[in-house]
């Protein structure tokens, strides 16, 4: 299955590079998952910063105050196109905190 995820930034706030850098890390962590669908960045205005993952958003600064971790946004990416996957450092983080 081709799966989406959509990186919705404000250009009014100029986080085009934050945008970028959360595209990256997501297409590096779920290179065969996101291929033939991928990360797009959708630029927007008024303090936007939203990850969405198959239509689904699953991250708003506004809603979740602030900016993601990124490991937290990897977890949130996986649960909703790879649940079985296991994403090594990141799952052993989250147990450490548990």
């Amino acid at each position: 299955m081709t799966h989406t995820v959509d990186v919705m930034y404000c250009t009014q706030c100029n986080w085009l590079a934050r945008a970028s850098w959360v595209a990256q890390e997501l297409l590096t962590t779920f290179p065969s998952e996101l291929m033939g669908g991928g990360v797009r960045l959708v630029p927007g205005t008024g303090g936007i910063f939203e990850i969405h993952a198959d239509g689904e958003r699953i991250w708003s600064r506004a809603d979740d105050n602030g900016f993601p971790d990124i490991v937290d946004l990897k977890r949130l990416v996986r649960d909703r196109i790879a649940p079985d996957r296991v994403l090594g450092h990141a799952d052993r983080a989250r147990k450490d905190t548990e």
